[in-house]
């Protein structure tokens, strides 16, 4: 799908951050318009598609958006630290890992029918490589890990509040949030769906299904509406997720170069040749979290057990960037 004229002019003639907002806004503008349960599949791989359109352009013709990504675009880390900062008298921040611009429609529509108020709509940069304990450190904890039970401690950068950390059903969520005023609570869905349905012959459609019946289920929305009892609440992620199975595969030297690199993931921790292509298959990114080697755009490579269908930690829209949600009621 090509880029609208309109669209592609702004990208070219403004600045790095022009472009990224420009880019940013199209794609939630593609990804959240209203879904329905009955054509979700096709209709969110459609999207995921038109988004795609971005993703050639910055792979093929302005690469070097992506070296201007972290410094650029406001990584969700300081995005949640400035709101938390803001006088409001209780808060809360609802992480759902791996959670992507697609499921963004069942959450928009779901929190207008059922009287949320709507504040704030958005989308911050993933950590790179965007990956889970990365962005638990951005935010000042050891791990995800550590929020389970109340044991954020006092060095993170949302203080004070109670923390969370499960996998488990809403329901079961929605008892844990006791009266204290402010809460982050970090949920492991959809990650977790997203790994276990990354094998061949599952993949997105899998997990679109699974995100509708989630997002719109009662017990979901009893425990977010639990959450923000008394709270201005935000739904967010620490990362989103590529939809590889859907990707062109690469062949001959560059599948060799990706395949060599990556193996069966999208980043490489360290420094080292990025290959002799242009446009180039792979970028040296040095970000907060060392320097590291991520797969630009969308490319899937063979390797052994076979390439995963779904999976993060490279530069494409769609897993780098987070949902932003601010609501009350």
């Amino acid at each position: 799908m090509a880029l609208e004229a309109t669209v592609l002019e702004s990208l070219v003639k403004g600045s790095d951050e022009d472009a990224w907002r420009v880019i940013i806004d199209k794609a939630i503008e593609i990804a959240a318009k209203p879904l329905a349960a009955g054509n979700a599949p096709s209709e969110v791989i459609k999207r995921d598609r038109e988004i795609g359109a971005l993703d050639h352009f910055l792979s093929s013709s302005a690469w070097d958006l992506w070296r201007s990504f972290g410094s650029t675009v406001e990584r969700n880390s300081d995005r949640l630290a400035r709101w938390w900062a803001e006088p409001y008298s209780a808060k809360a921040v609802l992480i759902l890992d791996g959670l992507s611009l697609r499921e963004l429609p069942w959450l928009l529509q779901g929190a207008k029918e059922r009287g949320f108020t709507l504040h704030e709509v958005s989308a911050n940069a993933s950590e790179l490589p965007g990956e889970t304990n990365e962005f638990a450190k951005a935010l000042g904890f050891g791990s995800r890990s550590q929020l389970q039970n109340n044991g954020g401690g006092m060095a993170h950068r949302l203080q004070p509040t109670a923390t969370e950390c499960v996998d488990m059903p809403w329901k079961d969520c929605e008892g844990l949030i006791n009266g204290s005023k402010n809460w982050v609570f970090w949920h492991h869905w959809p990650d977790s769906k997203v790994h276990d349905g990354s094998v061949a012959g599952q993949g997105l459609d899998t997990l679109i299904r699974d995100a509708t019946d989630q997002l719109n289920s009662d017990d979901f929305w009893a425990f977010v509406e639990r959450l923000a009892t008394g709270r201005r609440l935000v739904i967010t992620s620490d990362h989103g997720y590529a939809a590889t199975g859907y990707f062109p595969d690469a062949d001959g030297e560059v599948g060799q170069f990706l395949k060599s690199t990556f193996a069966s993931r999208r980043s490489s921790k360290g420094s080292g040749e990025t290959g002799p292509f242009v446009p180039p298959v792979a970028l040296q990114i040095h970000s907060p979290h060392g320097e590291h080697r991520l797969a630009v755009g969308r490319w899937k490579w063979k390797s052994q057990g076979g390439y995963p269908t779904l999976t993060h930690g490279g530069l494409s829209l769609l897993e780098v960037l987070s949902p932003f949600v601010e609501i009350t009621k």
